[in-house]
């Protein structure tokens, strides 16, 4: 999802000078970089669930001073199972990249923000309600969800818009680790989206001041049908 956002807002918004891009995987952030031909693409090396390697992206703001025109919150990781049948450092890991680091980098960007900034958090449908053996994964989502909605309330006057994305299943790598303690249950499957048209109708809402985006007719539904219906009836169905 990450991918596609640095991808899609290279392509439109065509005025940047630079995008930094941070990730786990070196090799990784270096191929998008050859591919981008359009603006500079910085590479920063960082496992974001450690504070040290945030500290990494902290020094470089302190150094550079950019303005930040779009900010994209795309890191996290789910782990699809029964609580107690996940590893307990998986489980803290989770807190620590879906919530922990996406706000500490929040906060470190902010402060190079300014008038038609964005930022766009990466949540799910599953921030909606609990959900059974995901436990922990939609609890972190629930977070994000809920701090994205304060935040951009909080943010109007400054005229900074934060969107919190919540797709249902997407087609990216992220089912692969999800899925190495548990299947992902066959409805679910029937609702995979396409990570370009997630991606694109959530910098759409961005632009429409949106404080949360929801792609396709199934995730809309189910958003309705959490507000409406107790989340003890829902759960029967988990």
């Amino acid at each position: 999802m990450g991918l596609e956002a640095v991808k899609q807002i290279i392509a439109k918004y065509t005025t940047l000078d630079e995008v930094w891009v941070l990730a786990r995987r070196t090799e990784r952030l270096e191929s998008l970089a050859a591919s981008v031909r359009k603006c500079k693409v910085v590479c920063i090396t960082a496992d974001l669930t450690k504070e040290c390697d945030r500290e990494i992206l902290f020094g470089k703001l302190q150094e550079e001073k950019p303005f930040i025109k779009i900010l994209v919150n795309a890191a996290g990781f789910g782990q699809i199972g029964r609580f107690m049948g996940i590893d307990a450092q998986k489980s803290v890991d989770m807190c620590e990249l879906n919530c922990v680091a996406l706000t500490d980098i929040t906060h470190m960007c902010l402060k190079y923000m300014h008038a038609g900034s964005r930022i766009l958090q990466f949540a799910s449908a599953a921030a909606f309600m609990p959900q059974p053996e995901f436990a922990v994964y939609a609890a972190t989502k629930a977070y994000v969800l809920s701090f994205s909605r304060a935040l951009n309330k909080e943010l109007k006057k400054r005229r900074i818009t934060v969107t919190a994305v919540c797709p249902g299943p997407v087609k990216t790598e992220f089912f692969d680790v999800a899925q190495t303690t548990g299947k992902v249950k066959a409805y679910k499957l029937l609702a995979m989206a396409d990570a370009k048209e997630v991606v694109a109708k959530a910098i759409r809402d961005a632009e429409e001041d949106k404080d949360v985006s929801v792609y396709g007719l199934p995730m809309q539904i189910f958003k309705v049908l959490a507000k409406i219906i107790p989340h003890g009836w829902l759960l029967f169905f988990f």
